[in-house]
């Protein structure tokens, strides 16, 4: 009975200390719910109506609020207004990219979840690279219009029957990624390009599930517990492996004098910082760029 009362009261204090250092810190936040110990505001979030959930609180607290997430604080900007005064106003200070335990598990460098000067430098990296391979220029257009008539060919060979066109449609922005990144294209029907697309495709619906968001949450769970964010990371560990003979097969005919794509134009850069400690450029963060814009390239845009 005495151990019993103990480890309640040692409970007890530890739920105050939290509570107490929730209160510290909310004093510094926006205004918002108040949260409970452990699992913060989840309690008061519908999640078949988030949208809903997050008017409801605007109408409370404003257009700027705080909602715990389990216990990591998020505040929340609701409203074209508060959004383009946050991003337009003061793009500098929300220019930083929030930690999402899921993504930490399988990517490392990269563009889209990196920080600070190394994110600056990718970025920089990234579109003057891209500029220099046509895009938002005649080349890219062209390399649109190509993988556009094998579109239309690929749809002739259904000869006006019913057809799914979801998967075809996926492969053409791929394949404009792809001749950005590898300078060439696959086949619709190459079995490497089809696995790619289909670990793509699951990936986006185990990104989606009430799963992953718990493991963003209470990211202990990622490490200890099973689940689909583990097909999450053998999926990604494919894709990246994939990407890595790439590399391989361009470092064994790279001509620094004639680039040919991303990631020669990359080798190159790693190549003439090769003394430098502080570099960005290494292997890492070159998989997890061409992970950005292979995932980016054609998931997103298939999304939409």
């Amino acid at each position: 009975m005495d151990l019993v009362l103990v480890l309640v009261l040692i409970l007890t204090c530890l739920l105050l200390l939290s509570h107490w250092k929730w209160s510290s810190k909310r004093g510094k936040l926006p205004p918002g719910p108040t949260p409970l110990p452990i699992i913060g505001n989840i309690h008061q979030i519908n999640v078949k109506n988030v949208h809903q959930s997050f008017t409801n609180f605007s109408k409370i607290y404003g257009p700027v609020f705080t909602l715990y997430l389990g216990m990591k604080p998020t505040v929340v900007l609701y409203g074209y207004e508060a959004i383009k005064e946050a991003l337009i106003g003061h793009g500098e200070e929300f220019n930083g990219r929030a930690r999402i335990p899921i993504f930490d598990m399988v990517l490392k460098g990269g563009v889209a979840f990196s920080n600070g000067k190394a994110w600056k430098e990718t970025r920089h990296f990234s579109f003057t690279t891209l500029r220099k391979l046509g895009m938002g220029q005649r080349s890219i257009e062209n390399h649109i219009q190509e993988e556009a008539r094998f579109l239309v060919e690929e749809l002739k060979k259904t000869n006006g029957s019913p057809y799914d066109p979801t998967f075809i449609l996926a492969c053409v922005p791929c394949n404009v990624v792809c001749s950005i990144i590898f300078q060439n294209r696959f086949e619709y029907k190459d079995q490497d390009f089809v696995s790619l697309l289909e670990k793509l495709n699951e990936n986006a619906k185990i990104l989606s599930t009430l799963w992953v968001q718990v493991c963003n949450i209470f990211h202990v769970l990622i490490d200890y517990c099973p689940g689909n964010h583990n097909t999450l990371y053998k999926n990604f560990t494919c894709l990246q492996n994939y990407l890595l003979t790439k590399i391989k097969e361009h470092e064994k005919s790279l001509d620094v004098t004639n680039p040919r794509d991303f990631i020669d134009y990359f080798l190159i850069k790693e190549m003439q910082e090769n003394r430098n400690p502080q570099s960005i450029y290494t292997r890492e963060n070159l998989i997890g760029m061409l992970t950005d814009m292979f995932v980016g390239g054609t998931e997103t845009i298939k999304a939409n």
